[in-house]
């Protein structure tokens, strides 16, 4: 029977990953189709591959989200509060997504993890919430605002005197690769946070010890999984990003992506801090369009994001905790 929940787990955890690639297909190529750089179909595939060899790059964010966030009991206790934590998740992505909202699918899955795991009287490892998750959570928005602006102060001095038309051609090329590092970002961070749940559910049910390394299987089927979901892609949130916070041209374009692609990777293997891609793309975008004028922006589309930033993670959370007790009534 254990070994089942296990395995239901398991389903679940790659459900959410491809659920998190839906949601956030758009993190990486929406400024990049908004400006014409790539069509979507190509744009699309190119993030899958991105994503799936990115999901190989480290393993930092998945030991972090594996043992850094909660304990959970040994046996099918554990699987149940692991369990409850992905549907809210899920569920979270969902609605986020319906409403064309880009949310969080990382605050999401720590959202859940934290609301199981309070629900079950389960150990929350608050330092490590705060360290690892809080404290990026707020710093990586800031930091990306800042960085895509002063990029793209630095993209209009360096072409001040160049041809218009010339510029935007070539900065259209260049987009192809800030793209391509973007969406590897999002491997390398987010498939990571399914790789580090579905470890947790091997060691909670016992098939793993705590400190041995996550096996090869977990890490290409988290990969596979992110990767489908990426290519299944999202339109609503790609509208948000791509259009709705400002009308972005390639420079613009090239400078967020440039600027978002260096926060992930700046987390993920010097910090191993799982932040979220939906927030450092954003917020880049703000601050490339704030060079322009802070009136370019539609604050009110920013507003209506930045709610749901904030109610993410008790809003997983609530859910994770009822899906726990409903899950525990089912199956403890």
């Amino acid at each position: 029977m254990d070994l089942a929940i296990v395995i239901g787990v398991i389903v679940i955890a790659l459900a959410f990953d491809y659920t998190n690639g839906f949601h956030d297909a758009a993190n990486a190529i929406a400024t990049s189709v908004s400006t014409r750089a790539l069509t979507p179909r190509i744009a699309l595939l190119m993030a899958a591959v991105m994503n799936f060899i990115g999901a190989h790059l480290g393993l930092q964010v998945a030991q972090t989200v594996g043992s850094g966030i909660i304990s959970a009991p040994q046996g099918r206790h554990g699987l149940i509060i692991v369990g409850g934590a992905l549907v809210g998740a899920i569920a979270w992505n969902l609605v986020t997504w319906y409403f064309g909202l880009p949310s969080s699918s990382s605050h999401a899955l720590i959202g859940g993890l934290v609301g199981s795991a309070l629900a079950a009287s389960a150990s929350v490892h608050w330092t490590g919430v705060l360290d690892k998750v809080v404290i990026p959570m707020v710093l990586s928005p800031v930091v990306g605002f800042l960085l895509g602006g002063l990029i793209m102060i630095a993209i209009l001095w360096i072409f001040r005197r160049a041809n218009p038309h010339k510029a935007n051609r070539g900065f259209r090329y260049a987009q192809t690769v800030s793209a391509a590092a973007m969406a590897l970002g999002h491997g390398l961070q987010d498939a990571q946070k399914t790789m580090g749940v579905i470890f947790l559910a091997l060691v909670v049910g016992g098939y793993v010890s705590p400190g041995s390394d996550i096996p090869e299987w977990v890490i290409t089927a988290s990969a596979a999984a992110i990767s489908l979901g990426t290519y299944a892609g999202g339109w609503r949130i790609m509208r948000t990003l791509g259009r709705r916070i400002i009308h972005l041209d390639p420079p613009r374009g090239f400078a967020a992506e440039s600027a978002a692609a260096t926060v992930l990777y700046t987390a993920a293997i010097a910090y191993g801090a799982p932040i979220s891609t939906t927030h450092t793309i954003t917020s880049a975008i703000m601050g490339v369009g704030a060079t322009r004028r802070l009136s370019a922006v539609r604050w009110g589309v920013a507003g209506n994001i930045i709610v749901a930033w904030v109610l993410t993670i008790p809003a997983a959370a609530a859910v994770a905790a009822i899906s726990y007790f409903v899950l525990n009534l089912i199956l403890g």
